[in-house]
């Protein structure tokens, strides 16, 4: 192998490879057997597991070549930019090289489009099987599925890949036909919808023989371009609910715009996506997901756009001060796992602890609830109550100077240190 060639197209294809966020490793179990390489239980790189761990990963493209000219897309086909493209066998000993130096626990492969979409496909399912039949790899394997790619590609894919993507890119149809006319969003519905029922139908067959091959364990997930056409965080945020609901996607990843390219029909070069409206957008999502608020509490018609000053379910209770104050120590979960600065696991602790007697402000901040916002919106089994009779704007501005004397104590407790 011609390890300097190698190592040009790894530069290439692994800093082409950096737009794309949707590389997260929670959900598989796949086992390492027979004495083969790595062991998936516990995710990988360059994102964090479910137990909240940073891991790492072989993240590359099999290419940079592609035969669309996306308006936002750094590999568009009309780009001036150095073109590479791996071998499967160059990806296939890549992974292990790397693996064996302990490097990596995994594989993120994705690609430009070559010819086609089952041309690429194709490859990208050739590169997973080799490493689990020929390598006995075991370590963690996302494949990004080509919009447009044959159902049997997609089903061999589930077979050898832990988890599955179809980007959407843009978060409605008319950004894509906007940004990437040459693109139908029908081609990235199709593989989504075959992948649900492929998924569903093997969890069943798993249930019933427990020596069912697996099928994209880690399930599918999706990404979308924030800020590169108009849409507002509504609009986002209820399609990210639309795809969750109908696809069953275990996640939507949100990547704020970069400009990286002048087009008339892209924001100008001094205009990326602040950052926070990412973070919100991923407060937001973990809100429907996982704290039990539905996408039309969290932003609608009259209330478009995230407060970018403050998080989502902040957002909400100071929309809703006719629902509070909660009391720890009588409220179901779902009440308290709405108030902010307690979070699912500290709601929890809650909800058994007050079983075996009332809980009062120590008890709460043991469990780790931030008290400087929870204590406008609750009570306990105390005399004071910290909200009084607050505006919501007051409470507001009230956890901003909190947090930001926070800040400023650890940065010059920081500065203390030299």
């Amino acid at each position: 192998m011609n390890w300097e060639r190698i190592t040009e197209k790894l530069n290439i294809l692994a800093d082409a490879a950096k737009y794309d966020v949707s590389c997260a490793s929670s959900g598989s179990k796949r086992k390492n057997e027979n004495k083969g390489l790595g062991n998936a239980s516990n995710g990988i790189c360059h994102s964090y597991t479910e137990d909240g761990r940073c891991v790492s990963l072989l993240k590359i493209l099999l290419t940079n070549h592609c035969i669309f000219d996306c308006a936002y897309c750094v590999s568009r086909k009309n780009n001036d930019i150095k073109r590479a493209a791996f071998t499967v066998q160059e990806v296939v000993d890549l992974t292990i090289n790397f693996y064996r130096r302990n490097y990596i626990e995994g594989l993120f492969l994705s690609s430009g489009i070559f010819k086609d979409a089952d041309y690429t496909m194709e490859r990208l399912v050739r590169v997973a099987k080799k490493l689990r039949t020929e390598h006995n790899f075991n370590g963690y394997i996302h494949l990004k599925s080509i919009p447009g790619a044959s159902d049997e590609l997609m089903d061999e894919a589930g077979r050898w890949a832990d988890r599955l993507s179809v980007n959407l890119e843009m978060p409605t149809e008319a950004g894509l036909k906007l940004l990437a006319p040459d693109k139908n969003q029908q081609d990235m519905i199709k593989p989504m919808g075959y992948l649900k029922n492929a998924i569903i139908k093997h969890t069943e067959e798993k249930k019933l023989f427990k020596k069912a091959p697996q099928f994209a364990p880690a399930g599918q997930s999706t990404q979308m371009i924030i800020g590169a056409t108009p849409e507002n965080d509504n609009e986002v945020l209820h399609s990210a609910n639309y795809f969750y609901k109908a696809f069953k996607l275990k996640r939507v990843y949100y990547s704020g715009y970069v400009p990286v390219l002048v087009d008339n029909r892209l924001p100008a070069l001094n205009t990326a996506v602040p950052m926070v409206r990412e973070n919100r957008l991923y407060q937001a999502d973990w809100l429907m997901r996982f704290y039990g608020f539905k996408v039309n509490e969290i932003v609608n018609h009259a209330q478009p756009h995230l407060d970018l000053d403050i998080d989502p379910k902040l957002g909400w209770a100071i929309r809703n001060l006719q629902s509070f104050p909660v009391d720890i120590n009588r409220a179901d979960l779902q009440m308290i796992l709405r108030v902010p600065g307690i979070g699912v696991q500290s709601a929890q602790k809650i909800v058994k602890a007050r079983m075996f007697g009332k809980l009062n402000w120590d008890n709460l901040k043991q469990m780790g609830v931030s008290l400087n916002r929870a204590k406008y919106f609750i009570t306990c089994n105390s005399n004071t109550f910290e909200r009084r009779d607050l505006t919501g704007e007051n409470i507001k501005q009230y956890i901003l100077a909190s947090s930001q004397s926070k800040y400023l104590k650890n940065s010059q407790t920081q500065l203390n240190l030299f």
